[in-house]
């Protein structure tokens, strides 16, 4: 599977919902802003635990979504597998294949070749 061009076809779709639904969206992106400021927490943390709720949850669409945000956020390799191993502990055996997704989008966005596509 190529991220990237599932990536591509997401924000396509949501484009067109968006037109349907500009207000829905407009809080959407507003809540996510919130959330993303840097406090306590800084916004690879937030966005470590958003990752771990979108493979808890099964959803593609947010692990592409959240692991381009690590990727963009400069987090490591070692950074991601660990904080995968801790959503796999705590979501069994579907957090362990979804995890597996998530560290092949991350080998695609960026730019390694460590991961293999299934």
């Amino acid at each position: 599977m190529s991220w990237t061009d599932f990536m591509k076809d997401t924000v396509a779709r949501l484009d067109v919902l968006q037109k349907e639904t500009p207000e829905t969206f407009a809080g959407f992106n507003q809540m996510g802003k919130a959330a993303k400021t840097p406090g306590a927490l800084d916004e690879k943390t937030k966005e470590l635990i958003a990752l771990g709720i979108a493979i808890a949850t099964r959803c593609d669409s947010c692990i592409a979504f959240h692991v381009k945000s690590l990727v963009r956020l400069k987090t490591t390799r070692e950074e991601l597998c660990e904080a995968l191993a801790m959503i796999a502990y705590m979501g069994g055996g579907p957090s362990v294949a979804f995890g597996a997704k998530a560290l092949e989008a991350y080998d695609e966005f960026s730019g390694g070749s460590a991961g293999t596509s299934v």
